[in-house]
């Protein structure tokens, strides 16, 4: 369980990163290799998703959707300073909620 929640983390933290890298290349003129750089990540994280025990691939992937959600309000207060408000949180929560049902819902 732990192992599976590091899991989570680390790819969320490499497709947020690389996305925020491709954002800071592409939106805000920062040099080519931001870009390149925002790749790798991404690739990492398509990699780091694969060493889930989850069987399903869709399972895991909307889990990681969840996950996303969080770590973006996350990235947006510490990296961006943007302060989450009450519907930040809110929507993190029901996100936290859903990502609860599609991994530990008893399926027979």
């Amino acid at each position: 369980m732990l192992l599976g929640l590091i899991l989570f983390v680390v790819a969320g933290i490499a497709e947020i990163g690389g996305g925020y890298l491709i954002w800071l290349w592409l939106r805000e003129g920062r040099p080519a290799y931001f870009g390149v750089l925002g790749g790798i990540s991404l690739a990492l994280y398509g990699i780091v998703a694969t060493f889930q025990n989850f069987p399903s691939f869709g399972r895991v992937y909307a889990a990681y959707g969840g996950v996303f959600v969080v770590l973006s309000v996350l990235w947006g207060w510490g990296v961006d300073k943007k302060m989450p408000d009450l519907y930040d949180w809110l929507g993190a929560a029901i996100c936290v909620v859903g990502v609860s049902v599609i991994l530990f819902a008893p399926r027979g």
